[in-house]
């Protein structure tokens, strides 16, 4: 799955655009906007008591760079406990950034180790041996939830270095972040069929495809990051599509929410996403609302975060 990539504001090449895809969903929070309410909570329950907002484990943010230079850890903390998220996990071109707000907010961001250490090794890093030295140092230095988000499409999953990646998550028993086709990630299966993979933007795929993925792969997980063909919203109220609907019930365990912060200007659109996530998942059954919502990462990571403190 070949996506466009574009130049950042330093020249380099930034975050793959899937461009398609962002333009629906930017359209999309465009109309949303305009009907929001400025609350984080939840409409007024019966008895007139304020509902308290549904909490959001947000699996996909990145903190690079650029990022941290726009939007410093304090701001950024306070951007995503506004918006309710109960943790996040948080990856960065460099690691730096990560560290950053980790440190800032250990309660809140779940570290995810990345390969890039500049943004225009989004495409180069297959191929780049020293990534490996540099994944190793780092697993060395600090801890982790998982190696990720990273980039890589059909055959390319077999190269050396995707496999040294694919190794050092089962030998240090962290999950992978896997922006794929699903062609990239039936082969990191192959090569270990015990990985957990969280499937980045549920590969961009159809919901028919990535139920048949979640049938065939039980420690397969789906990240909804940067879509919004799952939910149709207008004004105030949300409703899921049909086809998302029944992917949801079929594997209500199985999907988590995510923002995808891959501009600094993302981060500016933390609280609206909790928000905009909490009115569709409230068309769905309450148990699937939350697990969906926060806790299904909460039991992947959160748990086995704390574990491994102990």
């Amino acid at each position: 799955m070949a996506h466009p990539k574009q130049q950042d504001a330093t020249g380099g090449q930034a975050e793959p655009a899937c461009s398609a895809a962002r333009r629906r969903w930017l359209f999309g929070a465009a109309r949303l906007a305009g009907g929001m309410a400025a609350a984080v909570s939840l409409p007024a329950a019966a008895q007139g008591a304020p509902t308290p907002a549904m909490p959001i484990f947000d699996a996909h943010l990145h903190y690079s760079h650029d990022a941290w230079e726009r939007v410093p850890p304090k701001d950024a903390v306070a951007l995503m406990r506004q918006a309710g998220l109960r943790r996040a996990m948080v990856s960065s071109s460099s690691d730096e950034g990560t560290q950053k707000l980790h440190a800032e907010a250990p309660d809140l961001v779940l570290p995810v180790l990345r390969p890039y250490r500049t943004r225009g090794e989004i495409g180069s890093w297959l191929r780049d041996e020293s990534v490996i030295a540099h994944l190793e140092a780092r697993l060395a230095r600090h801890r982790y939830v998982a190696i990720g988000e990273y980039h890589v499409s059909g055959e390319d999953a077999d190269l050396p270095v995707v496999r040294r990646v694919v190794q050092l998550a089962r030998e240090r028993r962290l999950a992978l972040h896997s922006h794929s086709d699903a062609d990239a990630v039936e082969r990191q299966f192959r090569q270990d069929p015990s990985a957990r993979i969280l499937w980045a933007h549920s590969g961009f795929d159809a919901p028919a495809n990535v139920r048949a993925m979640l049938r065939r792969h039980r420690n397969l997980w789906c990240d909804l990051a940067f879509r919004s063909d799952h939910a149709l919203v207008d004004g105030q109220r949300g409703k899921v599509e049909p086809a998302w609907r029944e992917a949801f019930l079929e594997f209500p365990d199985r999907f988590m929410v995510g923002t995808d912060t891959f501009t600094p200007e993302r981060w500016f659109y933390v609280v609206e996403h909790a928000r905009w996530s909490r009115m569709w998942l409230a068309d769905l059954p309450p148990e699937v609302a939350e697990a969906i919502a926060w806790r299904n990462g909460e039991r992947l990571f959160s748990q086995a975060w704390g574990a491994a403190q102990r």
